[in-house]
């Protein structure tokens, strides 16, 4: 067994869903990287605005796709800069200015599947910005720790 940090943090919700949170230290490949936040629609229901009860997101932060789903500004087309992203893609320091109040889909994104191993398209979208591939994790034993 590695003695290895953790560095993603997985959280089964009610209703099965697998939320992904990372750590905010040097560990953590997104911190240096940001591919993803400029690459993918981020499409919700618009229940996660925070006008709607239970919802997160600021509003100013979302465009209008139909009347129930809305995304991230700037990610409307797809490849476009999530307006919560700073810093710059492929650069130490890059962070979500809303972490903490991220849409699901952000949520649910995860940089290591359960066995360990890289996800494909993070792994394809670094490739893209040129960044070396992440290396496979370890399982750490206990739920939800990679």
């Amino acid at each position: 067994m590695t003695n290895r940090k953790i560095v993603q943090l997985l959280h089964v919700q009610r209703d099965n869903r697998v939320f992904a949170d990372m750590v905010d230290d040097e560990d953590n490949p997104c911190l240096s990287c940001g591919a993803c936040c400029q690459h993918f629609r981020v499409s919700m229901y618009m229940g996660e605005m925070a006008s709607s009860p239970g919802g997160t997101v600021p509003d100013e932060l979302v465009s209008a796709v139909n009347p129930v789903i809305v995304c991230m500004k700037g990610t409307e087309a797809g490849n476009g800069r999530c307006v919560a992203r700073r810093g710059v893609v492929g650069k130490p320091g890059i962070r979500c200015e809303i972490y903490k109040l991220r849409p699901t889909p952000c949520r649910e994104y995860r940089v290591w599947l359960e066995d360990g191993t890289p996800n494909p398209d993070c792994q394809r979208l670094r490739k893209n910005i040129e960044l070396l591939p992440l290396k496979p994790r370890s399982a750490v034993p206990g739920v939800g720790e990679l």
